[in-house]
Parts: structure tokens; C-alpha cells; sequence
């Protein structure tokens, strides 16, 4: 017996939650709430008089049913998104949208865009800044650059390209070192007035200043003093003035710390165990605009000379907790790296 053709919103539904094993992520993708979203899914059970998740209390599961159902919906609506995506895009071939992390965006991304102009005119990029993974289904994204943890798993609808690990260094102005002389020890760092960046704290691998003194060994610190920002621009702008030592991811501060801007003060780094990688839908990887994005970011990247950088390190009379590990960062670029003690 042949079931009637259930209604297009009600499938949209269960292949956005199918796709996300999230009601949540379900509803927001489609901008309505979780309840509509469960409404319509199980008025789709119903009409075919089938289960198609197992409920949990906080997560859902596809059952036999819906693991037949999934895969038709899900290649049904990506060659519907993609002939959307393709009538959207007729006489606007040029533009490339790009969502990265504010951070990235200020300190490392936009000082290096206008080579990739350069390098293709045909290409109008368009920078997203935004702390919020981007939702290649409705925000128009063609790629992304995010922070995420280095064992993040394969998706099957994106692709993911791990472009840098990411390592934490304590980092000053010379300015700072100006006015209170220079710092010698851990214990002398402790007394530093302390800049936190509380954008750190809250994803699973980002670390603080708590973190950091631990693995020097080092107690006592009242950490509850310094200034604070949530975003990691605005706190380094402030270091560069010489408000204070900083914690802060060392691709963010590598052309600060290459020009002098800033120096590291004290040689002890912690692996965060993330990575910034690119993102971007599998069906739009050969996209002539993404592979050139693609190819271009992978080449600065590789080309960064953290020989200079080590130029900003300030030995202390004394031996320090952990040396700066000598080994071109060019060689750790897309590997992740294991714990503490290597910048």
C-alpha cells in the first residue's frame, strides 16, 4: 500500500533533525521551535505509521526506519539547496563569503586579504566575522575558518582542513618591560599586572592564566585581579599599549611578536589540543572560488617564519621553566600537538 505524500515541511524537519541528532539545532536551522520541529516529525510518524527516532532525555536516535528514511531526504534537499544556491548566485560569480572568528579576522586574516585580491581579481571576498559556527544551509557561507578541537570527527556533509595547532604564550609590549623592568622568573610574572581574555574559557582545550601558572609550578597568584575582555582583539590591543602580560593563542599574536610589538617574557607554552581549521560544504569543494580560498590560505600558512618570532623571546638570567621548542613552526602547521611546554 503506497503511503500519501507527506507535506514538504514535515520531511524539511526530519532531515534538519536527522541531520543534526538535535531537535535544538533542528529548530533554530529552521527558525521555528522545537516544538513545531517535534509536532511535525511526529506527525510524519504517524502518517506512516512508523518510529523514526528513539527519544532520549537529552539527545535523539534514528531508528531502522529512519536510517531507510534519511539518505532519499537528505540527497533530495542538498540538489534542491544546491539549485537554490545556483539560481542565487547567477550574475554574482565573483563573490567568495568568508566566516572566520573576530580574533582571527583582526590579527591574522585581514593584514594578508588583500594579497589574495591580488592574487585573484575575479574574486570579491566578503569577511563574516563571527563566534558562531557558521550555517552553511542558511547564512550563504562559502567557506569558514574555526577553532576546534584537533580530534574533531569527519562530517558527512563538510569537509574539514586543519590549517595551524594552536599553542598558548604569555605575551608583554615593551612597554611594559619599560616601566617594571624585566621579567626574570615565573615568580616575577606572578607580581605583572595580568590581562585575561575570558573568550578562553568557554570550549572544551581553551585554557587561562590558572593553567598556565600550574605548569610553571608556580601558586600563590591571585588571579582574580587584571583587566578583562571577552574578545581576544581587544585583548591584545590592550597588551600592545602595556596594560599587562596577556595569555593568548600564538598565531593571533605572531605579527605582533615578529615586528616587536610584543614580546614573549617568559619561555613556557601550553598546547591547547585545537586547531584552527577550514571548513566548508563537500558539495561546494571544487568551486573554483573556494579551491582558490583553499589553496591561498594553506600557502601563507605555510609560509610564516617563526625563526623571527623567536626573536621576541627575552632570555631570563636564569634557566626558565620550558624553552621554546627550535623546530620551525612551519613543521607543526595542521599537526596537533600533544600538552605543555612548546611555543
Amino acid at each position: 500500500m503506497q503511503h500519501p505524500m507527506p507535506q514538504l515541511n514535515a520531511l524539511k524537519a526530519f532531515e534538519a533533525a536527522a541531520r543534526h541528532l538535535s531537535l535544538t539545532k533542528a529548530a533554530q536551522e529552521l527558525h521555528v521551535t522545537a516544538g513545531a520541529l517535534s509536532h511535525q516529525i511526529r506527525g510524519l510518524e504517524e502518517l506512516l505509521g512508523l518510529k523514526l527516532f528513539e527519544r532520549g532525555v537529552r539527545s535523539i536516535a534514528l531508528t531502522r526506519a529512519g536510517l531507510r528514511l534519511y539518505p532519499g531526504l537528505r540527497a533530495g534537499f542538498t540538489q534542491i539547496r544546491d539549485a537554490v544556491d545556483t539560481v542565487g548566485r547567477d550574475g554574482n560569480e565573483r563573490a567568495l563569503v568568508i566566516s572566520t572568528p573576530p580574533g582571527f579576522t583582526s590579527k591574522w586574516l585581514a593584514p594578508r586579504l588583500y594579497r589574495f585580491s591580488a592574487a585573484h581579481p575575479e574574486i570579491d571576498p566578503r569577511v563574516s566575522s563571527s563566534v558562531i559556527n557558521a550555517n552553511f544551509v542558511t547564512d550563504g557561507v562559502d567557506i569558514a575558518v574555526r577553532n576546534m578541537p584537533a580530534d574533531s570527527q569527519d562530517d558527512p556533509e563538510l569537509a574539514l582542513e586543519t590549517l595551524v595547532s594552536m599553542a598558548y604564550v604569555p605575551v608583554c609590549s615593551p612597554k611594559l618591560i619599560a616601566s617594571h623592568g624585566p621579567i626574570r622568573s615565573g615568580e616575577e610574572l606572578k607580581a605583572m599586572p595580568l590581562i585575561h581574555d575570558e573568550s578562553l574559557g568557554s570550549r572544551p582545550g581553551l585554557l587561562g592564566w590558572a593553567d598556565w601558572f600550574a605548569a610553571a609550578a608556580i601558586t600563590g597568584v591571585d588571579l582574580s585581579r587584571g583587566l578583562r575582555f571577552t574578545s581576544t582583539d581587544h585583548a591584545l590591543d590592550a597588551t600592545i599599549e602595556g596594560a599587562g602580560v596577556l595569555l593568548t593563542h600564538d598565531i593571533l599574536a605572531y605579527d605582533e611578536l615578529r615586528t616587536g610589538r610584543l614580546l614573549i617574557p617568559f619561555a613556557l607554552s601550553l598546547n591547547s589540543k585545537r586547531v584552527y581549521s577550514l571548513v566548508y560544504p563537500r558539495r561546494r569543494g571544487d568551486h573554483p572560488n573556494v579551491q582558490a580560498f583553499r589553496n591561498w590560505i594553506k600557502k601563507e600558512m605555510k609560509a610564516l617564519d617563526w625563526n623571527k618570532w623567536r626573536a621576541s623571546l627575552m632570555r631570563a638570567s636564569t634557566p626558565s621553566v620550558a624553552e621554546v621548542e627550535t623546530r620551525p613552526r612551519s613543521a607543526r602547521a595542521g599537526k596537533p600537538r600533544s600538552s605543555v611546554s612548546r611555543a
